[in-house]
């Protein structure tokens, strides 16, 4: 296992930001980790990246105890913080050499070429960091963990400040990292996880709330939405007598949100409705439970 959790505890006064979690992640699978904010990742991230010590259990990266190897545990950790501290003065090209130089990478211009051509920092190379975009200091830091080729990619939101088309080109180097790479992922951003991630691991107040396949935690939850709306006015009673709805509201563009554990009979029960009480239906979707549909049923609060 390229990454061990096991019972994991972090206290913050009388706060647990990490209460007893535990999961393990292989060589070659990028993990999707999610939480709210304040939910505990970054603590963990910090933790198994040995930034932080833990008051509790115990975390292990390449077979290296975080705690007590923990000069050989970062030499095969490549880490990409949520606040990406860099050094505003130097020249992109010169940083990079510099964190290359602490890894004792050999043939650090080698290095530096092929990452900053791996991460599309090529027209920007020659500027000092403090001259970059949002977007561009955040491909500086993911060079910065990529640079020594490490076997385990820690990733604390690494496409903050891109647009769309870096997202895209930053999505591809991740998941050209995966393939030979462990890469944990944290990202606020569902669609990126979705893009990205096979597997998801989500944690609520310091627990873990689910550790599954992306497929299986989709499937698995208890209701899916039929979106459908009439030509006419009608009462959310007329949809609720359907025997497939659990649940009817309206969005803010007139549409009836149906929650039904059974989309195809919830479908075929709106479509007798409408023959029925010669009804016009404008518009019927299905909307399969999502990422973030399943995100929101295991971390919402009561």
């Amino acid at each position: 296992m390229s990454i061990v959790v096991q019972n994991l505890v972090k206290t913050y006064g009388t706060q647990k930001a990490v209460n007893n979690i535990s999961f393990t992640i292989n060589r070659g699978e990028i993990v999707g980790f999610l939480g709210p904010n304040g939910a505990g990742k970054s603590t963990t991230m910090k933790i198994i990246t040995g930034y932080l010590a833990q008051d509790g259990g115990a975390a292990t990266v390449c077979d290296l105890d975080v705690t007590r190897q923990p000069l050989e545990a970062k030499r095969k950790v490549g880490y990409l913080p949520e606040s990406n501290p860099l050094y505003y003065d130097m020249y992109v090209k010169e940083y990079l050499s510099f964190v290359a130089g602490v890894y004792n990478v050999r043939n650090t211009k080698e290095a530096v070429g092929k990452v900053v051509e791996l991460v599309g920092l090529v027209p920007e190379k020659h500027k000092k960091i403090g001259q970059l975009s949002k977007g561009y200091k955040q491909r500086v830091g993911l060079a910065a963990a990529l640079i020594h080729d490490p076997e385990v990619l820690i990733l604390d939101e690494p496409t903050t400040g891109l647009d769309p088309n870096q997202i895209v080109e930053i999505r591809n180097v991740i998941k050209t990292q995966g393939i030979n790479k462990t890469v944990l992922f944290s990202s606020h951003i569902m669609q990126e996880v979705q893009a990205i991630c096979d597997r998801v691991i989500i944690i609520n107040k310091g627990e873990l709330v689910a550790d599954d396949k992306l497929s299986a935690l989709q499937q698995n939850r208890d209701t899916n939405v039929v979106r459908v709306s009439f030509k006419e006015s009608l009462e959310a009673a007329w949809l609720l007598r359907l025997p497939a709805v659990i649940k009817a509201t309206k969005d803010n563009n007139q549409f009836w949100i149906l929650q039904t554990n059974n989309t195809a009979d919830a479908r075929k029960q709106l479509l007798e409705l409408a023959l029925k009480e010669n009804l016009n239906i404008v518009s019927l979707t299905t909307d399969e439970n999502n990422l973030e549909e399943v995100f929101r049923s295991l971390t919402k609060t009561a």
